[in-house]
């Protein structure tokens, strides 16, 4: 129990972390050069990761990075970007935290992850919730916006799930390093050919870009990666719903923006979503519900019984030819 707990905070960080960028990215960077701003975040981030590590990928996982990090990364910054220009941040939000099903959905069919009820409920609470935060029913919404948004929803699923299937036997550290790195260098050349030069940064924008890279970047996607490696696919889903309402209470504590009932009510339905479909939540249901058959465990304990929780070894030195042939 207490373990589990560990990871939900430990994961808990990259939502929180992301949900920060928003204010940060609003008052201190250049707004018309996101991709030259995902790249100035994502290279450093990996770079320093792999610093640490001292790690360089091997066998298949010269090609699992570079799939990673386009899903994750490099495809996934450049489709939001798109779907920021031509949707409400509040539309794209929403969009966004459809993630908390699809993840659920692609980890049934890539890992045997079948979503239990009380995480589906909570899903459903997560996404109304975040709809009741954001959408105020004057938005317009653009055809291209909307499959730009559910298309980076989607990539970032099915990137996160891969991750998971794909990095059991690599310390996290070194596969989340290698994601970035080969995000980023796909962006750079992308964001040249767009965007044009980098612009000119004063001593604001330079620290805002260290923390976006260090803190909202490398902390956040390792901490991300860490949650997938110990807990389901759909429990690490709900807990990045932690982003719209991160960046809507920075907002009222940082920007003097009012908190209205209204948003107050959909902050509420989020969290009581993300609790319900934390593993404490699953098992006290199971216990007092029918047992379908003698000995039958719920989904989460199944789960960590072929998993079972262990330490972290974000840099462990084990050889990884064995995750090299894994698929």
């Amino acid at each position: 129990m207490e373990a589990t707990w560990r990871w939900v905070l430990v994961t808990a960080i990259a939502p929180i972390s992301w949900g920060s960028t928003y204010y940060v990215t609003r008052e201190f960077l250049p707004v018309d050069h996101p991709l030259t701003g995902a790249a100035i975040r994502a290279l450093p981030a990996g770079l320093l990761l792999l610093a640490v590590c001292r790690r360089l990928p091997r066998g298949s996982w010269w090609w699992r990075s570079l799939v990673l990090g386009t899903l994750n990364m490099s495809a996934f910054f450049a489709l939001v970007y798109l779907a920021a220009q031509l949707l409400p941040t509040s539309v794209a939000s929403v969009i966004m935290a459809t993630s908390s099903v699809a993840m659920m959905l692609v980890a049934w069919a890539l890992l045997a992850e079948r979503p239990g009820l009380l995480p589906a409920l909570g899903a459903t609470l997560g996404i109304t919730g975040v709809a009741t935060m954001l959408l105020t029913g004057a938005e317009s919404v653009s055809t291209g916006g909307v499959l730009a948004s559910v298309s980076a929803m989607l990539m970032s699923s099915v990137g996160y799930v891969l991750a998971k299937r794909w990095s059991g036997q690599v310390p996290v550290l070194a596969s989340t390093s290698w994601q970035l790195v080969a995000g980023g260098l796909i962006l750079v050349p992308v964001a040249l050919v767009v965007e044009g030069p980098p612009p000119a940064l004063d001593a604001p924008a330079v620290l805002a870009f260290a923390y976006v890279s260090v803190i909202a970047t490398a902390v956040a996607f390792a901490a991300w990666f860490t949650g997938l490696r110990h807990l389901t696919a759909g429990t690490v889903a709900l807990i990045g719903l932690l982003n719209p309402v991160t960046g809507v209470l920075l907002g009222t504590a940082l920007a003097a923006e009012s908190l209205t009932l209204r948003q107050g009510a959909g902050v509420a339905l989020v969290l009581l979503g993300i609790a319900l479909g934390q593993p404490a939540a699953t098992r006290r249901w199971h216990r007092r519900a029918p047992v379908s058959g003698a000995g039958a465990a719920p989904p989460d304990e199944r789960v960590a019984a072929r998993a079972p929780d262990r330490p972290a070894q974000p840099c462990s030195t084990r050889s990884t030819t064995t995750a090299s042939n894994h698929t």
